[in-house]
């Protein structure tokens, strides 16, 4: 059983990673052709990255999508950071049905949490905008900040509190000194996921913007509705490459060890 599991188990991987990557890789390849329409290999070509750093939309929407994400990161974590220190270090009544409700925006339908969204911002009379693709993101970013958070917290010891606290420290100074340097790489890593989180996401910023608040994958799907050319793939690799390497960081920086 030893020697043939483990070659079988390579295998199927390997066709595992084809099937899921595959297709990313082909994107990837044809974003470098000359072609005008992308769909064969006549050389090497830069000029599509180019032109999607000189196109004015393509960046009047990265432009929208960095004013919703990075605003989106800042609050998400510093809310979730206290939302975590609440639920782990408290003793109240209902906290593990607290807990368990911030896995409802993340296995939620994002179509379902689009219309209700939108449904909520027109009942109050709010006009669509960055604004409203701001309180969309932050709403299902704060669960994914303060689970990534509350995980690096039950790996912090705090017998090195006590230990601090022991040798003359208020519990403010602790916190500063002690608690948040410790917890400092699961705060970096859930903002570098919520940062793809938020910068990647349609189908809800689909619902909830407003006239000339088009985010990058809104202005992709706008592209593509006219023919795939190859700055669509120059642009979608650089989509998906970017907040690609931000997750790989972040999820190694979540699992480094106290």
């Amino acid at each position: 059983m030893k020697g043939k599991s483990p070659p079988l188990l390579r295998v199927l991987c390997i066709i595992l990673f084809a099937f899921m990557y595959g297709p990313l890789l082909v994107l990837i390849a044809f974003s470098f052709t000359p072609t005008e329409y992308g769909i064969g290999w006549e050389g090497f070509t830069l000029k599509w990255y180019q032109e999607v750093f000189t196109n004015n939309n393509i960046l009047n929407a990265l432009n929208v999508s960095l004013m919703v994400a990075i605003p989106c990161v800042l609050i998400s974590t510093a809310i979730g950071t206290l939302t975590a220190f609440i639920i782990y270090r408290s003793r109240f009544f209902g906290r593990g049905l607290f807990q368990g409700i911030l896995y409802i925006p993340l296995i939620m339908p994002d179509l379902v949490m689009g219309v209700t969204l939108l449904l909520l911002f027109t009942f109050i009379g709010l006009s669509l905008g960055i604004m409203t693709i701001l309180f969309a993101h932050v709403s299902f970013s704060i669960p994914l900040a303060t689970l990534v958070i509350i995980g690096r917290m039950q790996r912090i010891d705090r017998r090195l509190e006590e230990a601090a606290m022991d040798l003359g420290a208020d519990e403010w100074t602790t916190m500063r000194k002690v608690t948040l340097p410790l917890l400092m790489p699961g705060i970096l890593a859930a903002a570098l996921l919520v940062f793809p989180w938020s910068f990647n996401d349609f189908v809800i910023t689909y619902f909830v913007s407003g006239v000339g608040s088009s985010t990058l994958p809104i202005r992709v799907y706008s592209m593509i509705r006219l023919g795939v050319s190859p700055m669509v793939n120059a642009l979608g690799t650089l989509i998906v490459v970017v907040p690609l390497i931000l997750v790989v960081f972040g999820m190694l920086m979540e699992k480094r060890r106290v």
